[in-house]
């Protein structure tokens, strides 16, 4: 598979959407994880990320624009003992309530498909880390139309065991911009993952469309502690 810089996909491509980073710094000694959003209606961008007890949530950055809470109010961000769970809607919750009940990952998200947007129908994007006892894995899920196609849900689960050091996998809403917005295609892709959190964070929010991008998360997970560090970008400020 083809190690991709992300800062030259983030770079190439206008619209992503709505998008999942997870993977391993050079070093070993750290999960990472980040998640951003964009917007292209004055609704989609009147938000910005807030601390939520371990995780976070998007909120109005004007509430008295905010036109239709339902698909962009939620928290992307749960934490569920040494599982930290990201994922770019409300299913966020149906994952932590599935793990708290004994469900694997994969099953949890059965109960859910994609966003009733249509056309676009954007895909449900979501991922798990787990980091105990010195031991890292994680998975990503997509559950996205048929082709546009709405009377059928295609699920994907990714899980990868042991990351290795110095790599991500990155999973994005959509494949670019276009009416309607094309889903997201094929395997996860193969990143590299490089420098501390800062330097990891300003990369990120520097190659994101300046117009469309509107709110970034990075985590850093010790994954020898489980202490964390988190970095939130809100181009509303």
């Amino acid at each position: 598979m083809i190690m991709n810089d992300i800062a030259q996909l983030l770079g190439s491509n206008s619209y992503p959407g709505r998008g999942i980073i997870v993977g391993r710094t050079a070093d070993g000694s750290k999960a990472v994880t980040a998640y951003f959003i964009m917007g292209r209606s004055v609704n989609s961008r009147n938000r910005v990320f807030v601390e939520d007890g371990e995780g976070i949530r998007t909120q109005a950055f004007d509430p008295s624009k905010l036109s239709d809470p339902s698909l962009i109010i939620y928290a992307p961000v749960r934490v569920l003992g040494t599982q930290t769970i990201v994922t770019n809607g409300d299913q966020t919750d149906t994952a932590y309530d599935g793990l708290k009940d004994g469900k694997t990952f994969e099953v949890a998200l059965r109960s859910r498909e994609f966003e009733p947007d249509g056309p676009n129908f954007t895909p449900r994007i979501s991922a798990v880390m787990n980091v105990a006892d010195g031991k890292y894995d994680y998975s990503m899920s997509i559950l996205k139309s048929n082709n546009g196609d709405p009377d059928c849900c295609n699920r994907y689960t990714f899980s990868y065991d042991n990351p290795k050091n110095g790599e991500g996998r990155f999973i994005h809403t959509y494949m670019s911009d276009g009416d309607p917005l094309p889903s997201f295609e094929g395997e996860p892709e193969l990143i590299t993952i490089e420098g501390g959190i800062d330097e990891f964070t300003d990369m990120l929010w520097d190659n994101l469309n300046e117009d469309n991008k509107v709110s970034l998360f990075v985590r850093y997970i010790d994954i020898a502690t489980g202490e964390y560090e988190t970095k939130i970008v809100n181009k509303n400020v």
